[in-house]
């Protein structure tokens, strides 16, 4: 039997302890303090014991401090386990907050205590993002339990924050710590993929919200020649803006959807009654722009498509970012960590993975800012965020035998 056989049947038998992991973590909600929640301190401490147990070589805590969280502190842990090799390490980085449960009627039971039905295990968390952490942990517990020494360093990241914007989570781990990850290193962020485990993600949009605010003149709603209607006029410019698409009209094949994308999305409230006609208005985009084009000539666009309306009309308009986030320099499609992740996924789940491009955004973004090739995969269901959220449990395992393959082939 070869070394991956032995992983793989190891990794078989670990399957109820998997399914308690999911219990135990599940238990412990990690909520961040903007999100009504005492942060990751319990849980980082639960897992911290397990890193023990399972006999990484070295376990480093990195505290970003937070006076509103348990403790003072968000909890970052980079854990390694030591191969032939320190020239090179490959990363799995996974977060340890979740988000809250949002409404409780629409759950079939207690979010909190997790429960199985159907070769799934429900609970929140379970799959955002306990199913991978899970998953490489014990990929690495079966080398251990193996007595196998990989070629090169393993080593596992479990951050804070990623659900509420990274600051206190894998921003910080890079800030503080920028001599942990190496340029040669292969870094993977499960925290996106697709049922059938096929999807690699090597690039993401840049991320622009814009927030829109017409000013006219209020009136009578009997009476239009006497004020200005800073509804119609946004109206028009919401038409207007529907030619961005044209503007930066490139196709990259890479991305799903191939497109620039330009929506507007919320709408505030102006007057009250319908006999009104308002003096202002606000309304908000949703732009996804691929990495070719800038945000600033996506900016210089949009003021030219304002001062039109605003002659046309006689309004005044402004506009301002809610969300601006430039798209960092994808992952080529050749870099050893896709070419490795395709190989573990062909063996493991016998399908041809590919590289894609995506219009969210991931913590991946933060690694190739940072100058690092990272991959984002994963087998999911993509039921982040949603009520009854779940895990399927042949994927948890499958995926740790990913993990295990690529831990073999360095």
């Amino acid at each position: 039997m070869n070394d991956f056989e032995k992983l793989k049947k190891r990794i078989d038998s670990f399957k109820e302890l998997m399914i308690d992991m999911q219990i135990k973590l599940t238990a412990i909600p990690a909520l961040s303090p903007s999100n009504g929640g005492e942060g990751e301190y319990r849980k980082a401490e639960f897992l911290k014991n397990f890193l023990k147990e399972i006999g990484f070589d070295e376990i480093k805590e990195i505290n970003a401090p937070d006076p509103e969280a348990y403790g003072g502190i968000r909890p970052n842990l980079v854990a390694l386990y030591r191969g032939k090799s320190s020239k090179k390490t490959i990363w799995i980085m996974t977060h340890m907050d979740i988000v809250p449960p949002g409404e409780l009627s629409l759950w079939t039971q207690n979010p909190y205590k997790a429960w199985i039905e159907n070769g799934k295990i429900f609970g929140r968390g379970v799959e955002d993002n306990q199913q991978e952490m899970i998953a490489s942990l014990f990929a690495i517990k079966a080398l251990k339990e193996e007595k196998i020494t990989p070629n090169c360093n393993v080593g596992a990241v479990l951050v804070s924050d990623e659900e509420t914007g990274s600051e206190k989570g894998i921003i910080y781990v890079l800030k503080t710590s920028p001599d942990i990850f190496k340029r040669d290193d292969l870094i993977i962020v499960p925290d996106a993929g697709n049922p059938d485990g096929t999807m690699i993600e090597v690039a993401e949009k840049s991320i622009l919200w814009l927030k829109f605010k017409v000013i006219g003149k209020q009136t009578h709603g009997s009476r239009p020649h006497t004020g200005i209607n800073s509804f119609k006029a946004g109206a028009n410019l919401i038409v207007k803006l529907d030619n961005l698409y044209g503007e930066f009209g490139l196709n990259n094949p890479i991305f799903d959807p191939p497109v620039s994308t330009f929506e507007p999305t919320k709408k505030e409230p102006n007057v009250p009654n319908v006999n009104t006609i308002p003096g202002e208005d606000a309304f908000y985009f949703d732009c996804r722009i691929l990495p070719e084009f800038s945000l600033e000539d996506v900016e210089k666009k949009v003021q030219e498509y304002c001062e039109e309306i605003e002659k046309k009309f006689g309004v005044k308009i402004s506009f301002s970012s809610v969300h601006r986030l430039p798209s960092a320099p994808p992952t080529p499609l050749d870099a050893p960590v896709v070419q490795a992740l395709k190989k573990a996924i062909k063996d493991v789940y016998g399908k041809d993975a590919f590289p894609v491009g995506i219009g969210g955004g991931t913590v991946a973004a933060y690694f190739r800012k940072a100058g690092h090739y990272v991959a984002v995969w994963s087998k999911m269901e993509e039921m982040a965020h949603q009520p009854n959220e779940y895990c399927i449990l042949d994927n948890m395992v499958g995926d740790s035998k990913v993990y295990a393959h690529l831990f073999l082939q360095e």
